[in-house]
């Protein structure tokens, strides 16, 4: 039974049932809700990498393999930047270093000039993994553009590459950070960029 006939037996407007009829009226490119389907590609995407983790006996989970990444680009990063960069509590943090520590595969060192911060950095022991990490994403990668032109992907990575300047620029004002009077110069140049292309 359609939303609009369950709200007329009820004699009622259910709010729900409306959005779900203004949706469907949509034009296509409205229709598909990008916040869902930007969600649904994530979980997607997590889905694979833990299948393919498990079919290759990668020892970690999706979460300690982005943890490994970041440190691996950021050898000496502090435990607090890791955390505010997955958005996670510390003290979950601290739970999954302790288990990538256990596995040998990362280390925490004090700080050379600040006694309360530690510094994460991978050892010897992580390169292989690491390794297989990057593999695992890139299988991904070319399952998910499978058909898909290189320009095409391009775009896309274009794409969301501004739309997550635009809504961390948001964040940043919304969190009372100074925006710089030019804006947010890569959203911008990305957005010229998209624009160029489109003429």
């Amino acid at each position: 039974m359609a939303p609009s006939e369950v709200s007329s037996m009820l004699g009622q407007t259910d709010p729900l049932a409306e959005a779900m009829i203004d949706e469907s009226r949509a034009p296509t490119g409205f229709g598909r809700n990008f916040g869902f389907l930007v969600h649904d590609v994530s979980r997607l995407i997590k889905r694979r990498f833990d299948r393919k983790a498990r079919q290759t006996g990668l020892p970690i989970t999706r979460r300690q393999a982005a943890v490994m990444l970041y440190i691996a680009r950021n050898e000496g990063v502090s435990q607090t930047e890791v955390a505010t960069w997955l958005d996670l509590e510390p003290i979950a943090l601290v739970r999954m270093l302790d288990k990538l520590h256990d596995e040998g595969l990362v280390e925490r060192r004090a700080h050379p000039t600040d006694r309360r911060v530690r510094t994460l950095w991978l050892t010897p022991a992580a390169a292989p993994v690491v390794t297989q990490i990057l593999s695992i994403n890139k299988a991904i990668r070319e399952e998910s553009f499978a058909g898909l032109p290189t320009q095409a992907r391009d775009t896309v990575i274009d794409i969301l590459d501004a739309i997550k300047g635009n809504l961390a620029l948001r964040e940043g004002a919304d969190d009372g950070l100074s925006i710089p009077s030019g804006g947010n110069n890569r959203a911008d140049q990305q957005s010229r960029k998209l624009a160029t292309a489109a003429d």
